[in-house]
């Protein structure tokens, strides 16, 4: 995976209990708020308002906090401000993390996020102590399925075409890696060619996976757990191989 993201959480919220799934709900909500306050509640004409609702979708979210959501971004709707912050840090055996947070309490969410590092024996960092070690990408995903039948090499110089600089199968997805400028022209081209995209993202990529041991892999796994859980995380991406 490019990290750990909200590709695994939301393929979980199917089967997770309610009071998962309520935590989901409002990280989802955040991120659609955000979107149409930054540039409109028509999703055909807001790119990042239609991936956050594909993924609301994707997640079972009812269509009434959907659209609860967008009005409160346009301002319809009361609400507290929502704001995006990102904390850089060291989990379990110094892995990378950046955590992409939507609170309406930055002081809040910086002490959690804190806690959090500290609770599993690492430690929050400075700007930019870890950000260099990743890189800005546009991923799309397709279900492994999608691709019976099909000539591999055929597709992966149709998705060149169309833009893609790296793809990478994984055992149960294909990822397709693009620049952040052509991640709308990428899933638009092939979702053209008869594919349904299953996640499409701008995600912080790691330059290099790093491995630790399975004691160290454990609590990054429960570091993890704790994020989901966490209201005011909506992502966060780690160099951990897994």
């Amino acid at each position: 995976m490019s990290g750990h993201s909200k590709w695994a959480t939301t393929r979980r919220s199917k089967a997770a209990t309610d009071a998962k799934r309520a935590v989901l709900f409002t990280k989802l909500a955040k991120g659609i708020t955000i979107a149409a306050r930054e540039k409109g509640g028509d999703p055909t004409a807001n790119f990042s308002l239609r991936l956050a609702i594909e993924k609301a979708k994707a997640a079972n979210m009812p269509k009434e906090n959907i659209d609860r959501a967008i009005k409160r971004g346009t301002g319809e709707l009361a609400g507290a401000v929502i704001e995006e912050t990102f904390y850089e840090g060291f989990g379990p055996g110094k892995t990378a993390f950046i955590i992409k947070c939507l609170t309406d309490n930055k002081n809040r969410t910086s002490q959690e996020i804190k806690h959090l590092f500290s609770k599993y024996g690492g430690a929050l960092a400075g700007p930019n102590a870890v950000m260099w070690q990743f890189e800005h990408k546009g991923v799309i995903r397709l279900a492994n399925e999608q691709l019976a039948g099909k000539n591999p090499e055929n597709l992966e110089l149709q998705f060149i075409d169309l833009g893609a600089q790296d793809i990478i199968k994984e055992e149960d997805s294909l990822i397709i890696y693009c620049k952040i400028e052509d991640l709308q022209k990428v899933k638009k081209g092939i979702e053209d060619l008869g594919f349904t995209v299953d996640y499409a993202e701008i995600e912080f990529v790691p330059k290099e996976k790093i491995t630790v041991s399975e004691e160290l892999a454990n609590k990054n796994q429960e570091f993890f757990e704790d994020l989901d859980e966490n209201e005011d995380v909506d992502d966060y991406y780690t160099n951990l191989k897994e």
